[in-house]
């Protein structure tokens, strides 16, 4: 038996039935991607100029073609993205896919994500727009760097004070907002992610209300790089490490996000609730098991540090 990399069930074939049924009801099979990783990269530079998504780590713009039973490039309006393997940096589509699937655990909203066979056996990453609707309608959407006058260039040069700012200052119900951005930071920290820069918060307009929008780009970048320098991308009272129960939870959930203890509780009570769901993801995710190993002792280290968990006597 295997394992579906679009819903981590256990299945007969490569993907389950839950599995096709996310990408279209239509389908019966999903066929490997007819690109080799290699292949993708050289696709991701081709195409770079048309694409409206940009970033570091290479993309590819896609639609799902039930015909086809798979995916297919496009230069403009797609509703997919894919990301194939990096060979800077190992495993990050099953590190993303993985990190996306425990922040939808944790209670934070993230889109369809999951992972694709392509012809060469290796595993691309692909995750559906929330910013599209159809084949043409846009979705207002804003990043925090837009908002605060900063650019790709500037996108670290600020705060998560900062960042708490712009939601007081755009959203529609800044207090709800802000209980989850402390969710989404907190759970940045416990996932070694120390690149949530400026440009990977948004603002998204639903039905008349302005908030954040479902998370992306979540990776835990502490296990992808050799020699991992910060634990947040942005700093939080003055500081990006050795970050602490009293700067995390007292300071910036309580003073600076002004979040009653109750609520301040209830999120830590979740994450902490989530703890023993995520290791049993990460044991059956689709990362070498030395991955695993150092995903799930980070992990534990930091729910230590912040009180969540015991450590060992």
């Amino acid at each position: 038996m295997n394992i579906c990399p679009i819903t981590y069930e256990i299945c007969p074939g490569k993907y389950s039935r839950k599995g096709l049924n996310n990408l279209s009801r239509n389908i019966n099979s999903l066929k490997d991607f007819p690109y080799s990783a290699d292949e993708q990269l050289k696709e991701s530079a081709a195409r770079a100029d048309k694409l409206s998504i940009q970033g570091v780590q290479p993309k590819l713009s896609a639609r799902f073609n039930p015909s086809l039973e798979g995916f297919e490039l496009v230069n403009r309006g797609g509703t997919f993205i894919l990301k194939p393997q990096n060979p800077m940096y190992d495993e990050l589509p099953q590190n993303e896919d993985l990190t996306m699937r425990l922040a939808g655990i944790s209670g934070i909203e993230v889109p369809l994500h999951g992972l694709i066979y392509c012809r060469d056996g290796s595993m691309t990453y692909f995750i559906r727009r929330f910013d599209r609707t159809g084949r043409r309608g846009k979705v207002a959407l804003e990043d925090f760097a837009q908002l605060s006058g900063n650019s790709r260039d500037t996108k670290y040069d600020s705060s998560m004070e900062k960042v708490a700012g712009i939601i007081n200052t755009y959203c529609t119900f800044p207090a709800i907002e802000n209980i989850k951005l402390f969710r989404l930071t907190l759970f940045s920290f416990l996932t070694g992610n120390e690149d949530m820069h400026l440009k990977n918060f948004s603002l998204i307009s639903r039905k008349g209300i302005i908030e954040l929008s479902p998370a992306y780009d979540l990776i835990n970048t502490t296990i992808a790089l050799k020699t991992p320098i910060e634990e947040l991308a942005l700093p939080v009272a003055g500081k990006k490490n050795s970050l602490t129960r009293n700067i995390l939870i007292d300071y910036f959930a309580g003073e600076r996000l002004t979040l009653e203890q109750k609520v301040i509780g209830r999120v830590l009570n979740e994450m902490a609730g989530a703890y023993p769901e995520w290791e049993e993801m990460i044991k059956i995710s689709f990362m070498s098991q030395g991955m695993k190993d150092k995903y799930s002792r980070l992990i534990k280290e930091r729910m230590e540090r912040l009180g969540l968990i015991e450590g060992c006597k």
